[in-house]
């Protein structure tokens, strides 16, 4: 999943990004108000982290903003400020949780679960393709009862496949939601997880259920043939 950090605090913002990051989440990060509207109405994001005093555009214009274009992205306040009439500002402008400055991570990563299952929920709590299982709120994969381990990334590259699973769906694509948008390594990264997934969820089970077609991308689907 990706998400957007619109934090004028940079150590802090670059805090967050890294905690996030290692949990397999992209992360994008704008340090001023402007900026983080724009990002937020170029980009899909999956949540959005958003402080309330920024520079050149406040944290409840923008989410005002989004709000008035339908735009119903997962919106956590953040803020240094602590009264009811703040926090009832920021969720009359849209936003979904408020949390106040100085916070915990751990509080943090909570509200943030809660926020991106909450979401799911209201779509699809579990994707089954065939006897493969992904939980997106609780980041678990099972093939025919058995628990598959991956790693953050692994999961995150799984899981954008899953939620289009029958599409196929592109090295760029998949890029754009997995890794964050600074990332400017060797885009055939896609490769090997892709390479890794195949291994874990795959072949143990004698199945192909990741396919690669051919100059377009990947389809994960669950007739995609039995290795013989």
């Amino acid at each position: 999943m990706r998400l957007l950090i619109v934090e004028d605090e940079k150590r802090l913002a670059t805090a967050l990004a890294r905690g996030l990051a290692a949990e397999g989440f992209a992360v994008d990060l704008a340090h001023d108000g402007v900026t983080g509207l724009h990002m937020a109405q170029e980009q899909d994001y999956d949540l959005i982290v958003l402080d309330i005093m920024l520079p050149g555009l406040n944290g409840y214009r923008i989410c005002a903003q989004l709000r008035a274009a339908e735009d119903d992205t997962p919106i956590l306040m953040l803020t240094a400020k602590d009264g009811e009439y703040d926090e009832a500002e920021g969720l009359d402008t849209g936003a979904d949780d408020y949390l106040t400055k100085p916070f915990s991570y751990v509080v943090l990563q909570a509200r943030i679960r809660a926020l991106l299952r909450r979401r799911t929920r209201a779509g699809s709590t579990l994707v089954r393709i065939g006897d493969l299982t992904v939980n997106p709120g609780a980041k678990r994969v099972e093939r025919a009862g058995t628990d598959i381990t991956l790693t953050a990334k692994e999961f995150a590259v799984l899981e954008h496949l899953a939620l289009n699973a029958g599409q196929v769906v592109s090295k760029a694509d998949i890029l754009d939601h997995v890794w964050d948008f600074a990332y400017d390594g060797d885009p055939n990264i896609v490769e090997v997880y892709i390479s890794a997934l195949r291994r874990k969820i795959d072949a143990p089970f004698g199945q192909r259920s990741i396919t690669t077609v051919r100059g377009a991308g990947y389809r994960l689907e669950s007739d995609g043939g039995r290795h013989v």
